[in-house]
C-alpha cells in the first residue's frame, strides 16, 4: 500500500507544469494539511520528495501523511503568492503556519469624498470607496503611490473639503502647496473638474490602463532633455520604467466581485473535463477539475449540466446564487441560480483562468497515460486522428512527403514514416528527382509519389493508411492523381496541409477543412510534415554542398571523377585540399594531377 502510495505521488510530481501556482497536500482522510505557492510547481513540488535533502522535523512528519497532490495554475507569482493567502485563510490547513491570521494585503483606496484622496490601506470596506489591488507585496503598493503623486497633484491632506467648508474660507495653503505637489483646492485654487480629470487619469493606471501615464511621461523626457535638464529627464525615465513593469490588478482578489462560482468544460473524444471555481467575497477560495466518461454521444448542454450536478454533490457545498459558464446548461434543474456568460471584465477573467486550469489538467492526465500506459494513449490519440479526419480506420500507418530545390537546383523529396503517431526514422527515405527540369513541385510530387507506390505494390509491401502531402490543393491533386493511375485511391486516404495557417485539404474538395489547434491530430499532423520538411531540407543542403565541390574539382585540368571521388574520400573538404601537402596529394592522385591541384588553387589566390 505505502509503494503504490509512493508510486502514486511521483507520477503526480513528473506531470506537474513547470508554471507559477498553487499546490496542496492531501491526507488519507481527504483533508488538506498543507498550502504552498511556487515560480515552477514541478520543481518546488519536488523538492519535498528529494530523500538526500535536509528536512526539517515538521516536513518530514507531514511528507509521511502525503497521499494525493492538487494544484491550481495562475498567471504570475504574485498571483500565486494571493491565492495561496486565500485558500490558507479559509482552509486552516495542519501544517500551515503563516498567513492563518487575520493580516490582509494592502490595497490602494480612492475615497468617496470631494476632492478624493489616494491612500493606502489594509481594510477592505463597502463604503462607496475604490479600492485597487491587493498588491503582493507593501513595496509594490507603495512605489506605485510614489508614482501616482509624482505625475498627478494629488492632495494628502485630510481637510474636509465639502463646498460649504471651502466656503467659509477657513484653510489656508500649506507646504505642499509652496513646493509644486498641490494646488490647493482648498483655498479654491483648483477646481473639482481640473481635479478630477488627474483623478480618471490615476484609475486609468490603477486599472492597467497606462497609455496616458506613458504619454505624459515621455512627453516630460523630451521636455526635459530640450532644456538640458538631464537629471529632472534621468527622474521622468526612471517613473517610465517603474510604470512599464508595474502590472494591472490580479482576479484572484477582487473588492468588485462578490460570490459565485465558475465551470469549464472541456470535452475530447469520449472524456470530458470540468474546471469548477469558487469565489466568496471576491477571492478565490477553491479550485479543482474532474474528469468524467462519457458513455454516450451527449450534446455539451446535458454534460456541463451533469458535471455541475454530480460536482456539487461531490463538494457537500450550495452552488451560489450566482453561477458563471461558458454557455448555458439545462437551467430548468437549477431553480433560483442565475447562470451567466461573461463577454469581457473580471468574471471572463474568472472564466478563462477556470478553462485554463482546465485544459493543463487534460494535458497531464493524457501525459501520465502517455508514460504509465502507453497502448491506451496511442488508442485514443488514433481514434480521435479517425474520428477529425472522417476515415474508415485509425491511421496507424502514415507517410508524409515534401518537396525540396533552390530555383529548380538539386530537387529532391523526403518521405517520413510514423507509426502509431511516432516517427519511425529507419524507414524514412530520399529521392533524387530525375525526371522533372526546373521548379516544378507538382511534377515532383507525382514522379516520387509514382516511384514509391509502385515499388511498394510490386514488392508486396502493407500501403500506409494515411498520406500526407505538405502543400496545399495543388500537391494534394498532383498526388491524387497518381493514386489514382495506380489504382489504390480508394485504399488510401490522402489529405494535404498547408504551411500558412494549418489548413487540411481532402481530394475533390476545395473548401479546406480546420482542426482544432488544441488538438492531438493537428499536432501531430504538424509534426509529420516538419519532420519530413526538415528530413528533405537537411538532404537538399548536403546535396548542393557536394555538388558545389564537385564542380569546383571539374575545373582542375586532368581530374576525373575517379580522382575526385579519391580526393574527397581522404581530404572530405575543398579547404583540406587546399592545405594538403603535394606529397599528400601526390600519393593520392599521383605527381602531375598534385602539381595540377597546386597550380590551379595558387593561381585562385593571386587572382584574388
Amino acid at each position: 500500500m505505502l509503494e503504490e502510495i509512493r508510486e502514486h505521488i511521483k507520477d503526480q510530481v513528473s506531470s506537474l507544469p513547470t508554471l507559477p501556482g498553487v499546490y496542496q497536500f492531501f491526507n488519507k482522510e481527504g483533508v488538506i494539511i498543507y498550502v504552498g505557492k511556487a515560480k515552477s510547481l514541478r520543481q518546488r513540488v519536488s523538492s519535498y520528495f528529494v530523500e538526500s535533502k535536509d528536512h526539517s522535523l515538521k516536513v518530514q512528519i507531514m511528507i509521511r501523511h502525503i497521499v494525493n497532490i492538487e494544484h491550481i495554475i495562475v498567471s504570475t507569482e504574485s498571483d500565486a503568492l494571493l491565492l495561496e493567502n486565500n485558500l490558507i485563510k479559509r482552509l486552516k490547513p495542519r501544517y500551515n503556519i503563516l498567513l492563518k491570521d487575520d493580516k490582509t494585503y494592502p490595497w490602494i483606496v480612492i475615497r468617496n469624498e470631494p476632492f478624493p484622496r489616494i491612500e493606502s490601506t489594509r481594510s477592505l470596506l463597502r463604503d462607496g470607496a475604490k479600492y485597487y489591488g491587493p498588491y503582493s507585496s507593501v513595496g509594490v503598493q507603495r512605489n506605485l503611490l510614489e508614482l501616482i503623486h509624482s505625475i498627478y497633484t494629488i492632495r494628502t491632506c485630510t481637510l474636509n473639503l465639502s463646498e460649504n467648508m471651502i466656503a467659509r474660507g477657513n484653510y489656508t495653503s500649506c507646504l505642499q502647496f509652496h513646493i509644486g505637489n498641490c494646488k490647493a483646492p482648498c483655498i479654491s485654487k483648483q477646481i473639482p473638474s481640473d481635479y478630477m480629470r488627474d483623478i480618471e487619469m490615476v484609475k486609468n493606471i490603477l486599472s492597467g490602463e497606462l497609455r496616458v501615464a506613458k504619454k505624459y511621461l515621455e512627453e516630460q523626457i523630451e521636455n526635459a532633455s530640450k532644456k538640458l535638464n538631464f537629471e529632472l529627464a534621468h527622474n521622468y525615465k526612471l517613473r517610465l520604467e517603474l510604470l512599464e513593469k508595474y502590472r494591472g490588478k490580479s482576479i484572484i482578489v477582487s473588492n468588485s466581485l462578490n460570490n459565485f462560482d465558475v465551470f469549464s468544460l472541456i470535452i475530447e473524444g469520449d472524456v470530458a473535463y470540468c474546471n469548477f471555481v469558487r469565489i466568496v467575497s471576491g477571492a478565490v477560495v477553491s479550485s479543482f477539475t474532474v474528469e468524467f466518461a462519457l458513455r454516450t454521444e451527449e450534446d455539451r448542454v446535458n454534460i456541463l449540466t451533469t458535471a455541475i450536478l454530480q460536482m456539487s454533490e461531490n463538494t457537500n457545498e450550495k452552488l451560489c446564487d450566482e453561477i458563471i459558464v461558458p454557455f448555458l446548461p439545462h437551467v430548468e434543474l437549477f431553480p433560483d441560480k442565475e447562470f451567466k456568460i461573461p463577454l469581457k471584465g473580471d468574471k471572463l477573467k474568472l472564466l478563462e483562468f477556470s478553462e485554463r486550469n482546465c485544459r493543463l489538467f487534460k494535458l497531464e492526465r493524457q501525459k501520465n497515460m502517455e508514460i504509465k500506459e502507453p497502448d491506451k494513449h496511442i488508442t485514443r490519440v488514433m481514434s480521435a486522428m479517425k474520428r477529425e479526419l472522417h476515415m474508415d480506420i485509425e491511421p496507424k500507418y502514415i507517410e508524409c512527403f515534401d518537396n525540396s530545390n533552390l530555383q529548380g537546383t538539386n530537387p529532391v523529396a523526403a518521405c517520413v514514416v510514423f507509426r502509431d503517431g511516432k516517427p519511425s526514422r529507419k524507414e524514412y527515405r530520399h529521392f533524387n528527382i530525375k525526371s522533372v527540369i526546373g521548379p516544378d513541385d507538382y511534377a515532383s510530387m507525382k514522379e516520387v509519389l509514382t516511384r514509391r507506390y509502385s515499388r511498394l505494390l510490386s514488392d508486396n509491401k502493407p500501403l500506409p493508411d494515411l498520406i500526407v502531402v505538405d502543400g496545399g490543393k495543388g500537391q494534394l491533386s498532383a498526388a491524387y492523381e497518381v493514386l489514382n493511375d495506380l489504382n489504390i485511391a480508394d485504399s488510401i486516404k490522402i489529405v494535404g496541409l498547408a504551411k500558412r495557417i494549418e489548413e487540411v485539404f481532402f481530394p475533390n474538395d476545395s473548401e479546406p477543412y480546420y482542426l482544432s489547434r488544441k488538438g492531438e491530430p493537428l499536432r501531430i499532423l504538424m509534426h509529420i510534415r516538419d519532420e519530413a520538411h526538415r528530413f528533405g531540407v537537411t538532404f537538399h543542403r548536403n546535396k548542393r554542398s557536394k555538388a558545389f565541390i564537385n564542380s569546383e574539382l571539374e575545373m582542375i585540368p586532368t581530374l576525373g571523377e575517379v580522382s575526385i571521388s579519391k580526393l574527397l574520400t581522404r581530404f572530405k573538404t575543398i579547404s583540406a585540399i587546399k592545405k594538403a601537402t603535394i606529397q599528400e596529394l601526390d600519393s593520392t592522385v599521383g605527381a602531375s594531377r598534385a602539381k595540377a591541384i597546386k597550380e590551379y588553387f595558387n593561381s585562385i589566390i593571386v587572382n584574388k
